[in-house]
């Protein structure tokens, strides 16, 4: 009875983003927003709409066969029969079940990301990853995601053996530790793989500065990332706690934008640490961190949980399967509200490239990200609402005019 409930919980997740991916597919015809009617031209439209259809039909397939090894792993007791190849330790009953699950999730990433990258990426002009590069990619990818699994789950092991019952309270604490980790390191590890340059003196370099120093903020570094060996799209950065900041630009993007709009996608990014969303964002985390809390003290704490799937006792790392599973019921409810604030954030920000004096500069440079990254122009308001962290490009746009109208001095 308990296997078939778990099933049945990946299956409802299962259903869910199947929805969720069929109503994305059919939004690719929905009426095109007349404020960003001229991202696209006639061509490369029917370019995108190719795009996005063949991503869609991808995300749809990988959907369905990451749900049927979900369920033939877990029905045929899979991480059982493979933990007992190892010593009968709590250590390496735990190791070999995120072993099998990274190796599962590796063969599936690797397939996927070849036909996302090396395929569809490659036939619309994205993609510049040689084969040595996407190659590298994974090995990094998955080393990290086993080393950083198997970590979290060794202290889960720990604090539930040392405090019992106090895992709640611990085990939250130590995620919400452990994602300020990963956003702290993310800079090392963004250089694990990419040459980064100093920006070159001039103009640029001087406004971006500016942009910093004027609110407070000191600047260490501005830095070009060599992303276009990997691809054409557009991004940009800035990282580093407290008011020191090192700002990190795309190669793609000092290419392909005026300095008025690179100015302005920092003003946005500057409206984010004015408002310390990032913070706000690890604190509205936290519900979610003690939901997780909570369901890993249950799977802790219910042997009956394991003993289903093959297991003797409570297997710490069978324990951290489950919570995936659980999760994907759960996360869409906190994801609805987390997503909802992020979008609030996002107007705000733009707000900032107005007040800065970038209002213009930060339209034309919204909609050369959009057709650079291949942008939905008209999603559905159900995939917004529940998947999308930033608002639609039209109600950006249109949010930014009306500032632009308020602020006419700007």
């Amino acid at each position: 009875m308990i296997k078939f409930a778990v099933i049945g919980v990946a299956l409802i997740t299962f259903i869910y983003r199947l929805v969720l991916g069929i109503v994305q597919y059919r939004s690719a015809n929905n009426p095109t927003p007349q404020s960003v009617a001229d991202v696209y031209d006639t061509e490369t439209y029917l370019k995108w709409k190719k795009y996005s259809a063949e991503n869609c039909v991808l995300s749809l397939a990988s959907t369905a066969v990451s749900f049927v090894v979900t369920v033939a792993l877990l029905a045929a007791d899979a991480y059982s029969a493979f933990a007992s190849l190892f010593p009968d330790t709590v250590f390496w009953g735990l190791f070999a079940v995120i072993l099998l699950e990274t190796t599962a999730d590796t063969v599936f990433s690797v397939i996927k990301s070849y036909i996302s990258v090396m395929i569809i990426e490659e036939k619309y002009g994205f993609n510049r990853s040689s084969a040595k590069t996407f190659v590298f990619d994974i090995i990094r990818n998955t080393l990290l995601s086993f080393a950083l699994s198997l970590g979290l789950v060794c202290v889960l092991w720990g604090i539930h053996q040392a405090f019992g019952d106090l895992l709640i309270l611990l085990f939250a604490a130590v995620l919400f530790l452990f994602t300020l980790a990963v956003s702290f390191l993310y800079p090392v590890f963004s250089r694990i793989g990419n040459k980064f340059t100093p920006l070159e003196d001039g103009e640029l370099k001087d406004r971006l500065m500016s942009l910093l120093t004027d609110h407070g903020y000191k600047v260490k570094a501005i830095e070009v990332m060599d992303a276009s060996r990997r691809t054409t799209k557009l991004n940009a950065y800035f990282t580093g706690f407290g008011k020191m900041k090192t700002i990190v630009l795309y190669d793609n993007l000092v290419n392909s934008m005026t300095p008025d709009e690179i100015c302005a996608v920092f003003a946005h990014e500057l409206g984010h640490g004015l408002h310390k969303d990032v913070l706000k964002m690890q604190i509205m985390n936290l519900g979610n961190l003690l939901i997780m809390a909570c369901a890993v003290w249950f799977a802790v704490r219910e042997p009956a949980l394991h003993t289903a799937f093959g297991f003797e006792t409570v297997n710490y790392g069978f324990a951290y399967i489950l919570l995936g599973v659980g999760l994907g019921v759960i996360q869409p409810f906190t994801s609805l509200i987390i997503n909802a604030y992020s979008r609030k954030a996002e107007f705000r920000a733009d707000k900032q490239s107005v007040k800065e004096g970038y209002g213009e500069a930060m339209i034309t440079a919204l909609k050369k990200l959009a057709r650079e990254n291949f942008a939905h122009l008209s999603p559905s308001k159900l995939n917004v609402a529940l998947d999308y962290s930033h608002p639609p490009l039209a109600q950006r746009i249109e949010a930014v005019e009306e500032e632009i109208t308020k602020n006419p001095c700007c």
